[in-house]
């Protein structure tokens, strides 16, 4: 354990409002799920922008599409932040855009380990020729009457220190920052160093910078042969052809076997040999 609480927290924190309001449990059913009931909860008194619910384990933790995600105590970064952009809904994604490349910034600085993204949500990193997951990304947004977004919850699971015998088996293979090193990494240096990261990007953002060009550049399937699966009203499609980069809204930008070009918002995507 490398003391993973409130005041290591704040006493290391470099930011101006992200993570200023922090909350920490040992133990949560999901650091998503418990700002959620806060912000419902708060009818006098709100959770302010950029608060930050943390955990040092998740009994219900989740990715997207519900899948589970479960760490071993003590050995992961799972936190969730919120956010009050009043942007359009079309921009909701550049929060997963900004929260993956602060990720990816501050694990390259930590590790010295090279981050690449998969599309839409994924970090990364190539071991023995071998793309390996070290965390990912879920998005929750609030849309007002009006389509736009009031409010969203950006929840984070990070690999951190996982012994190699404890990483899950999944279909895409997992890894964690202790495995792909060989050395520990400091959870409260990590955290907060991702933080300071992520509120200059979203500074950017809210001048109107989209973060899609750095996003691009990270991208592990940019120029590659995937299939996407998406699911749209119940009704399951794939569509084989080359990843070409993303649109300014962080929506993936796929050209078919046959050419033809496809817009997709949400699906998962497969490297394909």
């Amino acid at each position: 354990m490398d003391g993973l609480n409130e005041t290591a927290v704040l006493s290391n924190l470099r930011t101006l409002w992200l993570g200023q309001a922090c909350h920490y449990w040992p133990e949560v059913a999901s650091t998503n799920e418990s700002l959620k009931q806060a912000v419902a909860a708060g009818t006098t008194v709100s959770p302010a922008h950029g608060t930050l619910h943390l955990t040092d384990f998740q009994t219900q933790g989740r990715g997207r599409l519900r899948r589970i995600w479960q760490a071993p105590a003590g050995t992961s970064l799972l936190f969730s932040l919120l956010f009050r952009p009043d942007w359009p809904g079309e921009q909701a994604n550049w929060l997963t855009m900004l929260t993956t490349l602060a990720a990816a910034d501050a694990i390259e600085a930590a590790t010295e380990l090279k981050v690449g993204i998969k599309w839409p949500n994924d970090l990364m990193v190539c071991h023995e020729s071998v793309w390996h997951k070290v965390g990912g990304i879920l998005l929750e947004g609030n849309l007002d009457e009006r389509g736009v977004l009031r409010s969203a919850i950006v929840g984070v699971g990070l690999n951190v220190n996982i012994p190699f015998g404890q990483l899950p088996v999944t279909e895409t293979p997992v890894a964690s920052l202790l495995v792909l090193t060989g050395r520990p990494v400091d959870r409260v240096s990590l955290l907060t160093d991702l933080l300071w990261r992520l509120e200059a990007g979203y500074g950017t953002a809210v001048a109107g910078q989209s973060p899609h060009s750095a996003w691009n550049e990270r991208l592990v399937t940019r120029g590659k042969s995937v299939t996407v699966t998406s699911v749209v009203d119940a009704t399951r499609t794939v569509i084989y052809g080359t990843a070409e980069g993303t649109d300014r809204y962080g929506s993936l930008l796929l050209r078919d076997e046959s050419g033809h070009w496809h817009t997709i918002s949400a699906g998962d995507v497969t490297l394909r040999t």
